[in-house]
């Protein structure tokens, strides 16, 4: 097999982030293959169906000397369900995936995990490091630890090098979540009540996520082939804050009203959504300053990421 040096395969190119990611590697002169599940009518594409325990990757590696794994299972409502595709597609494919990868002679593996395998906040402590001992919650914060620990024990045995990166909410045009819910009401002028919530949270822009992971795929960095990364943008703020910056770059008055955050916190707890309770209400800040040690910068600030968001969305809607 010939392998080029600046070829990646990109899992899950046609989601909210792949379609950011690609287009960056493009431009930094990367040769860009899309594996997808179905056809999506994309440059380079390999149709390989669902991610999984058995799933054939050989045709997909073929030439590529990067792999960025982004696929994964987020969400389903079926619990008992989704403990097995968690497990399939979160832990299993994830490791099929790696292991012929690494039978390939694929050098850089780059693996995209989550916040959520510290916890969903960490209030009253110091910001979250890569150091900390592990404490997820939620089936996709444990089958992300699970890989995470799988892919470590496969780093001793090869000479692949695999980067774990851990981000908060992504944000960027097409992004799903509690930020395009929040996107939503504010273009529906919904007064939203979290005036009075003094906490401090990491948010990504999509850019610089990208920016960091063509990092770590051009310059070599010294040490193991194992190592992992919590990235986010240089400025941290609180629930309003981020509100009040995505206002300003939609062009809406932010329509925020104060109810204590205890009532909130009953509220949400009431309805079961405890997720929602933490993102929300709690803080989450991550010290990002291995990151910064590799040479890496943010390229935008909260907002111009946010501005790009809106910007590319109205170009799209103008099409």
């Amino acid at each position: 097999m010939s392998v080029n040096g600046k070829s990646v395969l990109i899992t899950g190119a046609n989601g909210f982030i792949g379609r950011h990611l690609a287009p960056a590697l493009l431009n930094a002169g990367w040769k860009v293959r899309s594996a997808v599940r179905s056809p999506a009518g994309l440059a380079d594409e390999v149709v390989i169906g669902a991610i999984g325990p058995g799933t054939d990757w050989r045709v997909a590696l073929d030439g590529v000397s990067a792999v960025v794994h982004l696929a994964a299972r987020v969400h389903h409502k079926d619990e008992e369900h989704a403990v097995k595709l968690y497990r399939e597609v979160n832990i299993d494919g994830a490791m099929n995936l790696a292991r012929q990868a690494a039978k390939a002679g694929v050098r850089e593996f780059i693996f995209l995990s989550t916040i959520l395998v510290h916890g969903r906040s960490n209030d009253g402590r110091r910001p979250f490091t890569e150091e900390d001992i592990l404490t997820p919650r939620g089936l996709y914060g444990m089958s992300k630890a699970a890989a995470e620990a799988g892919l470590k024990m496969l780093a001793h045995d090869s000479a692949m090098r695999i980067t774990v990166i851990r981000p908060p909410l992504v944000y960027g045009a097409g992004a799903k979540g509690n930020f395009a819910l929040l996107t939503r009401a504010l273009k529906l002028r919904i007064p939203l009540p979290f005036a009075a919530i003094r906490n401090q949270r990491a948010f990504l822009a999509v850019q610089n996520l990208s920016s960091f992971i063509l990092q770590r795929l051009t310059q070599p960095q010294p040490g193991s082939n194992f190592d992992i990364f919590l990235v986010a943008d240089s400025q941290q703020v609180s629930t309003p804050e981020f509100i009040e910056h995505l206002a300003i770059a939609s062009g809406k008055r932010p329509r925020l009203f104060r109810v204590p955050p205890e009532f909130l916190s009953s509220f949400f707890r009431m309805i079961g959504r405890e997720d929602t309770h933490h993102s929300l209400l709690g803080s989450l800040e991550l010290d990002i300053s291995k990151a910064l040690a590799t040479g890496w910068r943010p390229q935008v600030s909260i907002d111009e990421g946010l501005i790009l968001a809106f910007s590319v969305q109205a170009t799209k809607s103008a099409l």
